[in-house]
């Protein structure tokens, strides 16, 4: 992991028993926060609830916050910004609440917004500790110097420099809100008391710790199921966030995983067929619970009987919810699979293919599906021609239509009766059509030729 230079004036570190966590708030002051929001300008609006919240988190142990600004030095020039407008005024330490609050009041609007470089030269605001990077990014604006937000945000969570920052928009217009949900977590603050609210909300989240565990139950109430993948998505663009094997600990409970409360989620539980919950919200500061009721399994196992050695080799056996014509997994023959307790239908491309169907499956049972070994048709002596093998309800099984090439050879068959109906592409009539009815036994060989 790249670690960020210490910036200069930091105090030491907390003690190490204590979790630290260090909280950078990024402040836009752009000549756009000179505009008037709420019947105030933007800026005295901003720097008067944030040194209110500020404050609030006085004494509070292990919290180390600092303060770097934006587009406050340069006054802005149409097409002559200055993009290196960025500075960190407050380092981090502890207790440092007023002198950030007096910072923010001595601000005067004026540049322009270089949001990327910012976020890039913050990654050196913070310490070398082992704590918590939070950034909180205030604006009212969007990147204004041709650079990548979304990509300098990705680099330093990816790098673990800092977790996802959160971004505060001051009445942002709607076309750009959507350039901010890749940067971080946005909310957006439509007015003074919306933004007072996200403000407590986001400061809170970002010392507070929210966590949740996924409860996959089985019959008897429990949270004992266990061992199957997980994958946690954004609910706003489906991209996926994390995935892990679901664990039961030393205690033989469900793991914790750390979250962070803000967005909504989509969570995908991949059993057979797979649990699902969408626009999930998990509460701040405590500890959460998935629940998932009947999530118990049974084992399906698809399999010729008596489990010889035969010509499909590995048969994909697909499996249905009974009744659906959605697959739910295509799975080799003779392996096995776990399924949700209920009911299924199962499917063997043999020839002729082979539907079983209202296969129950119950928690902790094993259910074997069993089908009766192949047997082998040897077709001799056949020129080219046309040819058809119809089961006995009559159904296609095997067909030769181009009449280019010889039905001759071995085929496989299911035990059955079948017949043989063929005409060599050289007779031109039908009474020259050969026809032959013949029994098939599991693991035997048939022979069919055409002088009889």
């Amino acid at each position: 992991m790249l670690v960020p230079a210490i910036a200069v004036g930091q105090d030491n570190l907390a003690d190490d028993s204590i979790s630290t966590t260090e909280i950078l708030f990024v402040f836009d002051a752009s000549n756009s926060m000179n505009a008037f929001w709420d019947g105030n300008r933007k800026i005295e609006v901003a720097t008067r609830l944030l040194s209110e919240s500020l404050k609030e988190l006085y004494g509070i142990p292990g919290l180390r916050l600092g303060l770097r600004v934006y587009g406050h030095q340069t006054k802005f020039i149409e097409g002559q910004q200055d993009c290196d407008d960025t500075e960190l005024v407050i380092p981090f330490a502890k207790g440092n609440n007023l002198l950030i609050g007096k910072a923010l009041d001595r601000l005067q609007a004026r540049g322009t917004t270089p949001i990327a470089r910012s976020l890039q030269r913050a990654a050196d605001d913070f310490s070398q500790s082992d704590s918590r990077k939070v950034i909180i990014l205030i604006t009212d604006g969007i990147e204004a110097c041709d650079e990548d937000p979304c990509a300098v945000s990705k680099m330093l969570q990816a790098q673990g420099i800092i977790v996802k920052p959160f971004i505060i928009g001051i009445g942002i217009e709607e076309a750009f809100k959507e350039t901010f949900r890749c940067v971080g977590n946005f909310f957006d603050a439509a007015d003074t008391d919306t933004f007072r609210e996200v403000l407590d909300i986001v400061i809170d989240q970002a010392i507070n710790d929210t966590s949740f565990e996924v409860d996959l139950i089985d019959n008897s109430g429990n949270a004992s199921v266990t061992n199957v993948a997980v994958s946690l998505l954004d609910a706003h663009d489906a991209s996926l966030l994390m995935q892990w094997m679901h664990t039961l600990n030393a205690q033989g409970q469900p793991d914790t995983v750390q979250i962070d409360p803000i967005p909504a989620y989509d969570l995908i539980v991949h059993t057979v067929p797979p649990l699902r919950r969408n626009n999930l919200r998990f509460k701040p500061r405590v500890h959460n619970h998935v629940r998932f009721e009947n999530a118990g399994q049974g084992i399906l196992r698809a399999e010729f009987a008596r489990g010889l050695r035969n010509g499909y080799d590995k048969l994909p056996v697909t499996v249905f919810e009974a009744g659906s014509s959605a697959p739910l997994i295509v799975l080799p023959i003779n392996q096995e699979v776990h399924l949700l307790e209920g009911t299924y239908d199962v499917y063997f491309p043999t020839h002729p293919p082979i539907l079983i169907t209202e296969v129950a499956i119950e928690e902790g049972a094993y259910s074997p599906v069993i089908i009766p070994q192949p047997g082998v048709v040897q077709l001799t002596g056949f020129l080219l021609g046309y040819a058809t093998i119809l089961d006995a309800n009559h159904e296609v099984v095997y067909q030769w239509k181009s009449g280019k090439s010889a039905p001759t050879g071995q085929y496989l068959l299911q035990p059955g009766d079948y017949t043989f109906v063929y005409r060599a592409r050289s007779a031109q009539s039908t009474e020259f059509s050969f026809v032959k009815s013949f029994n098939i036994r599991s693991g035997n060989t048939t022979h069919l030729s055409i002088n009889g």
